[in-house]
C-alpha cells in the first residue's frame, strides 16, 4: 500500500479479514503511527486528545509498516515502487496517497500561515489557539468552518474570509448554504464573503479592497487536490483533477494497480457519472472492494463493484451536519423544517426518488434517508416536507 492513512490501513486490514496470507506492507510519508484525520480539527487541535492513532495491532495482523518514506514514482512494467529508501517490488500495488491541501498563492513561507491536514499541522496550531491570537481563516468550506469552531471555543477572535458570496459555495446550492452564514455570527466569528485575499503579510491579511485584517495566525482551507504528482510518467491514467482514474472495481489503467480514497475517482452506476469523493467514509468503504478484488482475482470470484452512497459529516458551531448522496442531477429540492432553527433537513429528488439529503441536527433523517437512497424507493413530496413524520414513512 502506498499511503498509510485511512484508505491504506483499511485495505491492509480488509485483506487479512478476507484471509489473504501474502505479505502486506504499508508505506507512509509521515513518521507517525498511522492515524485518523477527523479528530485533528477537533479534539487534537483543542488539546483534549494527544493523537488519533488507529486501534489496529499491525504486528498481530502481520502488516509491515514502513513509515517516514515518501513514494517518488512507480514503474508498472517492472512492478516496482520507488521510495526515498529505494525501490520496493510488488505483486499488487494499492495507491492510497490521499489528497493534499491547496496552498494560498503568495503565502508560502510567510510566518504564521498554516494548513490543517496532518498531525504535525494540528500540533503546530494547538499552541496558537492557546495564545488566543486574532485568527484569519481563508475559506468558508468544511475545514474552515470546523477550524473556526475550534478557534472560537479556545477564545480566539476569528474572521473567516471567503471569495464566494456564501459559505460552502463549492459544495451546496446557494439557497441551502445561505442559512449557514448566520452560524458564524451566532458563534462570535466574523464571516466576510466576496472577500478576495490580495496578500498575506506577517501579522496581517490584506484583502482586495484594501482592508487590513490583523492576524496573529492565518489558517488556509481553500480545498485539497489528489496527492498524485508522484505518478507523473508512470502511464497510470489521471483525470481532470489530477486524480487516479479507477474503474468500478477500483482498478487503475495499469495492471495489478488499484487506487482508493481521496486520490481516486470511480464510475457511479447509481448516479451515472464519475465521482471524486474527498471524505472519510469513502476511505473506509472503498478498501473493502479493493481487498475483495485482490483476493478474488486469485480465487476466481466475480469482480466486486464499488458504487456507494457518498456520506460525510461535520461538526461546526454547535451543529452536527450530515450529508448523504449526490445532488448534482436532482430535479426537485424540498425542505424539512425551518432552516433558521436548530434542526432541519434538505432532500433532493430525481423522478420522485431520493438522491441526496443534508441533515442538520436530524441524524434520524440521515440514517433513514441513506437507506431510501440505496433502495431507490419513490417518495411522496407532500409527506416528505412534514418534519414531524419519519422520513421512512414518506414513501409513495
Amino acid at each position: 500500500m502506498a499511503g498509510a492513512g485511512m484508505a491504506g490501513v483499511q485495505t491492509a486490514v480488509a485483506l487479512r479479514e478476507l484471509g489473504f496470507t501474502g505479505t502486506v506492507t504499508l508505506i507512509g510519508a509521515e513518521p507517525h503511527q498511522p492515524y485518523d484525520r477527523p479528530p485533528l480539527s477537533k479534539a487534537v487541535l483543542l488539546g483534549t486528545a494527544e493523537g488519533s492513532a488507529f486501534d489496529v495491532d499491525f504486528e498481530a495482523l502481520g502488516i509491515e509498516l514502513r513509515l517516514g518514506r515518501e513514494v517518488l514514482g512507480v514503474r508498472p512494467a517492472g512492478h516496482e515502487l520507488d521510495t526515498e529508501a529505494g525501490p520496493v517490488p510488488y505483486d499488487v500495488l494499492v495507491v492510497a496517497t490521499g489528497a493534499a491541501p491547496v496552498p494560498l498563492p503568495g503565502a508560502e513561507g510567510v510566518p504564521g500561515v498554516h494548513l490543517l491536514r496532518t498531525l504535525d499541522d494540528a500540533e503546530r496550531l494547538r499552541p496558537v489557539l492557546g495564545r488566543q491570537h486574532d485568527i484569519v481563516v481563508v475559506g468558508a468550506g468544511w475545514i474552515g468552518a470546523e477550524f473556526a469552531t475550534a478557534a472560537r471555543e479556545a477564545g480566539c477572535a476569528v474572521t473567516v474570509v471567503e471569495a464566494a458570496g456564501r459559505p460552502l459555495a463549492g459544495a451546496l446550492p446557494a439557497e441551502v448554504a445561505a442559512p449557514m452564514a448566520a452560524w458564524y455570527a451566532d458563534a462570535g466569528a466574523e464571516l466576510r464573503t466576496h472577500a478576495r485575499v490580495e496578500r498575506v503579510e506577517p501579522g496581517a491579511v490584506v484583502l482586495g479592497d484594501g482592508t487590513r485584517l490583523p492576524a496573529g495566525a492565518v489558517v488556509v482551507g481553500i480545498g485539497a487536490r489528489p496527492a498524485t504528482a508522484w505518478l507523473a510518467g508512470s502511464g497510470i491514467e489521471l483525470g481532470a483533477h489530477g486524480e487516479v482514474v479507477a474503474d468500478a472495481g477500483l482498478r487503475t489503467s495499469a495492471p495489478d494497480v488499484y487506487a482508493v480514497g481521496d486520490c481516486a475517482s470511480f464510475p457511479s452506476g447509481r448516479y451515472g457519472e464519475r465521482l471524486l469523493v474527498h471524505h472519510w467514509d469513502n476511505a473506509l468503504q472503498g478498501p473493502r472492494t479493493v481487498a475483495a478484488n485482490i483476493v478474488g482475482t486469485a480465487t476466481g470470484e466475480p469482480p466486486a463493484v464499488y458504487d456507494p452512497v457518498p456520506y460525510f459529516w461535520s461538526e461546526q458551531f454547535g451543529r452536527f451536519v450530515q450529508y448523504a448522496g449526490h445532488h448534482a442531477f436532482a430535479d426537485t429540492l424540498l425542505w424539512r423544517g425551518d432552516p433558521s432553527g436548530p434542526a432541519w433537513s434538505v432532500c433532493w429528488l430525481r423522478e420522485r426518488r431520493l438522491v441526496a439529503l443534508l441533515a442538520v441536527g436530524r441524524p434520524r433523517d440521515l440514517a433513514q434517508g441513506r437507506r431510501l437512497i440505496e433502495s431507490g424507493t419513490p417518495m411522496d413530496a407532500e409527506l416528505l416536507t412534514d418534519p414531524s413524520r419519519p422520513l421512512k414513512s414518506a414513501t409513495a
